[in-house]
């Protein structure tokens, strides 16, 4: 089963970037779909974006799209979200996720996620 581990979070503006990395082991990575999660106090845990396992589709929330950037380097096993303009609203832990099963192609509901990384802290000051 993968192991993910993620990195790359910390505070910044309002405004200000950060890129965000999620390294895999112990898997077969290029055959998962991956994705980005996050959840701020108090909420629940809500998907921020999502690639295919084949890299050629890329899903996000309406709150970030535009702004957020997720991409994947299998020969890394890594992916990577590239977070621009944010905002206080966007302060959460961020998880990278992968789903139970290979070849996933279905919705980016936590449910079908099994595998967690332990989390990233992101805070954006106003």
């Amino acid at each position: 089963q993968v192991q993910l581990v993620e990195s790359g979070g910390g505070l910044v503006q309002a405004g200000g970037s950060l890129r965000l990395s999620c390294a895999a082991s112990g898997g077969p990575f290029n055959l998962y779909t991956m994705a980005w999660f996050r959840q701020a106090p108090g909420k629940e845990r809500e998907l921020v974006a999502g690639i295919t396992w084949t890299g050629t589709s890329t899903s996000y929330s309406d709150s970030v799209k535009g702004r957020f950037t997720i991409s994947r380097d299998n020969a890394k096993n890594t992916v990577y979200l590239q977070m621009n303009s944010l905002k206080p609203e966007d302060t959460a832990v961020y998880y990278c996720a992968a789903p139970k099963s290979l070849f996933y192609s279905g919705t980016y509901a936590p449910a079908a996620f099994g595998t967690w990384g332990q989390g990233t802290q992101v805070t954006v000051s106003s």
